[in-house]
């Protein structure tokens, strides 16, 4: 195989696909071929991890009862987490819209295997969490090939990870580390949707960059 020049065309068309990836909640009930999630799940793992460990697991969750569970699961904890929140903060925590559990017509678990000795432990002596960020790694190419592909993705991350192990029956050697909901984005905005509802403004890279 030849090796790849990026020209500047691909440049530009980079910085779109970056510029545009959202964490995705409203979803259209349209179908996605199992042989898509198959792909973009491929691609996802070309991602690098420690060591060349690669310790993502991925659950697709079809059966019914299962996403019922789920949606159950965050519904309670999201109403604990609005119990954290007071005054005009909570009057907009309540809302929002936290997830796509409802419409996404893929979802899929995502944890990381902390028993597979993939790897041989390599890089992960001084900071084992790095099997962790692996995984989070594969999660980043997903939303991006997702998006390349048309597609639009969220992550749900208010669960309780031991419900979740325990919602899809996963070995306690698997650590749960996001619930992704795939599909086709019911709108497309430039502006991430919490930025638009006055939750969050966007930081000034000036004040995230530091120089010693």
């Amino acid at each position: 195989m030849s090796i790849p020049e990026f020209d500047s065309d691909f440049g530009v068309k980079l910085d779109e696909l970056l510029h545009w990836r959202r964490d995705v909640r409203h979803f259209k009930a349209d179908a996605i071929a199992p042989e898509l999630v198959r792909t973009l799940l491929e691609k996802a793992m070309r991602a690098p991890s420690v060591g060349y460990s690669q310790p993502w697991r991925w659950v697709i969750i079809e059966s019914g009862a299962k996403r019922s569970a789920v949606l159950k699961e965050f519904e309670h904890c999201n109403a604990e987490a609005l119990e954290g929140y007071g005054g005009e903060v909570a009057n907009l925590y309540a809302k929002l819209k936290l997830s796509g559990l409802r419409e996404a017509p893929v979802q899929i678990a995502v944890f990381m295997d902390c028993a597979a000795e993939t790897g041989k432990g390599l890089g992960q002596r001084t900071m084992p969490e790095t099997r962790t960020w692996s995984v989070v790694m594969a999660i980043h190419t997903l939303w991006l090939t997702a998006r390349a592909a048309g597609l639009g993705l969220g992550w749900v991350s208010i669960l309780n990870p031991d419900t979740m192990r325990d919602i899809l029956e996963i070995s306690e050697d698997f650590r749960f580390v996001a619930y992704l909901c795939l599909g086709v984005a019911e709108q497309e905005r430039e502006t991430p949707l919490l930025e638009r509802a006055g939750w969050e403004k966007k930081l000034n890279g000036d004040d995230l960059i530091f120089f010693r």
